[in-house]
């Protein structure tokens, strides 16, 4: 199956943790906050949302860092997914 987001939503995929820090300091699992920085899967058409035009900004491939609560999480063939509105993404990592 395959997510295709609709209006100005975007489908993100979390990019792994560090496990350890730099200093060689392994992080248990239970501490560790999930990370805010993900890769863009699938984008949305943008178009008319809301009576305002919308122009998409970012295209599958970006690492993009997002707001914290933002979106809602999806599950789909094992595989975790967040989908959130493009306002949600703060910024690209390039």
């Amino acid at each position: 199956m395959k997510l295709v987001p609709l209006g100005d939503r975007v489908v993100l995929k979390q990019i792994a943790a560090e496990e350890t820090t730099k200093s060689g300091i392994v992080l248990p699992g239970q501490t560790k906050e999930k990370p805010q920085q993900a890769e863009v899967v699938a984008v949305g058409p943008g178009g008319c949302v809301d009576g305002k035009e919308v122009t998409m900004l970012v295209s599958v491939g970006d690492q993009v860092i997002y707001s914290k609560y933002s979106g809602t999480e999806v599950e789909l063939d094992g595989e975790e997914y967040l989908v959130v509105k493009q306002n949600d993404i703060l910024a690209i990592v390039k």
